[in-house]
């Protein structure tokens, strides 16, 4: 994506802009990455509106994810999405290696992080508690795929949990899978649904499923 390439706007108002990341772009900076970032294009496009206008990090997705990213306009509505976060419904799909066993189910694990930004599951309660809800969508003999509702929102939560139950995401090298035949991870964060800051009415935004994901069933 380039400054001049169009951001994919989904909603957008007074108080909050959501947008269509796409994959292998960062949310916000990194030590070697500072502009090409969502965060980046995000805040040119509002400075381009008005000169005044400033952008906040609500939350975010990995490099390898795409789908749904929030923004909020002002600190409040930053603070307020911030604190309800895992209250909202926050709905993902995935393309899983191998067969799921159970046509639905919860995963609940603790979650910590090694040095190296590594997320790994403990026994105990030393880590963060992890809860993902799934459900089967379609099946094939060698890819399953999954309508996910996060319930907490850890990092990698959803790419340790899948790999855990011994069927890693399409695509994420990282934890466990040695299939990419799409040449990205097949994880997308496909719908959100919150109670708006202001209005204290529903917003609910969807996107579709990418074609890559639905042709590994044809």
């Amino acid at each position: 994506m380039s400054n001049k390439k169009k951001l994919d706007i989904l909603y957008e108002d007074k108080y909050l802009i959501v947008v269509n990341k796409p994959h292998n772009l960062l949310t916000i900076s990194t030590q070697k990455e500072k502009e090409k970032t969502l965060y980046h294009y995000v805040y040119e496009y509002l400075k381009q509106k008005h000169k005044s206008n400033k952008v906040f990090i609500v939350h975010r997705l990995d490099k390898d994810t795409s789908g749904i990213v929030v923004f909020a306009k002002d600190e409040k509505t930053k603070f307020y999405l911030q604190e309800n976060w895992d209250k909202f419904r926050r709905g993902y799909v995935a393309v899983v290696c191998g067969k799921v066993k159970n046509n639905r189910g919860v995963l609940k694990s603790y979650l910590k992080e090694t040095k190296t930004l590594l997320t790994y599951s403990v026994n105990d309660k030393q880590g963060k508690l992890a809860i993902t809800e799934y459900e089967k969508v379609l099946e094939t003999k060698g890819y399953t795929m999954l309508s996910l509702n996060l319930k907490t929102g850890r990092k990698n939560q959803i790419r340790v949990q899948l790999s855990d139950m011994g069927n890693p995401i399409v695509g994420d090298k990282k934890y466990g899978s040695n299939k990419n035949p799409i040449r990205r991870m097949a994880l997308v964060a496909n719908s959100i649904e919150f109670i708006h800051p202001k209005t204290q009415k529903p917003v609910f935004i969807e996107i579709d499923i990418p074609n890559s994901f639905i042709n590994l069933f044809r």
